[in-house]
C-alpha cells in the first residue's frame, strides 16, 4: 500500500445515499466492506465523519438557531453517525473504536490524542465523533486537525462526485476535472473541496489530500494503494 495510516472524511450525506434523510444501511455496509479489505492488507485507518444527513448547523442557524447552538446540535448527529459506522464495520469484522470530542462515555470513548494512535497501532478503525468540539468549526477543518495530530499520510475526502472541478459538474456538463491541484490553488481559486481552514492546515502540515467517488466499490482500496484516481491536492503540484 503507498500509505501506512490514513485519515477517510466521509460526509454525512455520503451515508444517506439516495434517501432523503437519515442512514442508507446498504451504503454503511459498502464503505465497510472496503474498509475491512484495507485494513486486512495492515494500513491503519481513521475516519471523521459528518453530520449533514441529520443536520447541517449553518441550515439550522440560517433558520434562526443560535449558531453555536446550532453547531453542537450538528455535533451529536455525527456521532450517531459514527456508532451506526461502528456497527457496520464490527459486522465486518472490523475491530472499531468510536472516540468523540464531547464526552458521553457511555457509548464512546473521549477523544485522547496517544490512545486513538495505540488503536491504530494495535490494527483497530477510530472513528472521530462530535467534530472538534468546538462551534463555528467543521467536519472538514476536523478531518485535517485530526490527520495532522495522529501523523496521517494523507487525508481521503470521499464524496459523490469523482475529484475537483473548477465548478458544480452536476449543473455545467462542461465542468472541468482537475487531476492535481496544489493547495494555493486551491484557496486562491475558491474551489468548493473543503473549507478554507481545513486547506490551510493540510498545507501548512504538509498532508496531501485526495478527493474521490465514495461509490464505485473498491475505491477507498484504490486511493490507499496510490491508484490515479480523483484528483489530488498537494503542495507541489
Amino acid at each position: 500500500m503507498a500509505y501506512a495510516r490514513v485519515l477517510l472524511k466521509l460526509s454525512g450525506e455520503a451515508l444517506m445515499g439516495d434517501q432523503g434523510y437519515g442512514i442508507d444501511p446498504a451504503i454503511v455496509q459498502s464503505i465497510s466492506e472496503d474498509v475491512a479489505k484495507v485494513v486486512a492488507n495492515g494500513t491503519q485507518l481513521a475516519i471523521v465523519v459528518g453530520g449533514g444527513n441529520i443536520f447541517r448547523g449553518l441550515k439550522g442557524s440560517a433558520a434562526g438557531m443560535d449558531r453555536a447552538t446550532a453547531d453542537y446540535v450538528g455535533m451529536l448527529a455525527t456521532v450517531m453517525n459514527a456508532i451506526t459506522l461502528q456497527d457496520g464495520l464490527e459486522r465486518a469484522g472490523v475491530p472499531t473504536r468510536v472516540q468523540t470530542a464531547i464526552e458521553m462515555q457511555e457509548v464512546a470513548e473521549p477523544y485522547i490524542r496517544r490512545r486513538a494512535i495505540r488503536h491504530l497501532e494495535k490494527g483497530r478503525v477510530v472513528v472521530f465523533g462530535a467534530g472538534c468540539g468546538n462551534p463555528f468549526f467543521t467536519t472538514d477543518t476536523t478531518a485535517s486537525l485530526r490527520a495532522a495530530e495522529i501523523n496521517a499520510d494523507v487525508v481521503f475526502k470521499a464524496t459523490k462526485v469523482d475529484g475537483v472541478y473548477d465548478r458544480d459538474p452536476e449543473r455545467f456538463p462542461d465542468a472541468k476535472r482537475y487531476d492535481t491541484l496544489t493547495f494555493q490553488q486551491v484557496l486562491s481559486g475558491e474551489l468548493a473541496v473543503m473549507d478554507s481552514t481545513a486547506i490551510a492546515l493540510c498545507k501548512d502540515n504538509n498532508i496531501p489530500i485526495v478527493v474521490f467517488d465514495l461509490f464505485e466499490p473498491g475505491n477507498i482500496g484504490k486511493a490507499v494503494a496510490g491508484e490515479p484516481i480523483g484528483s489530488r491536492i498537494s503542495n507541489a503540484n
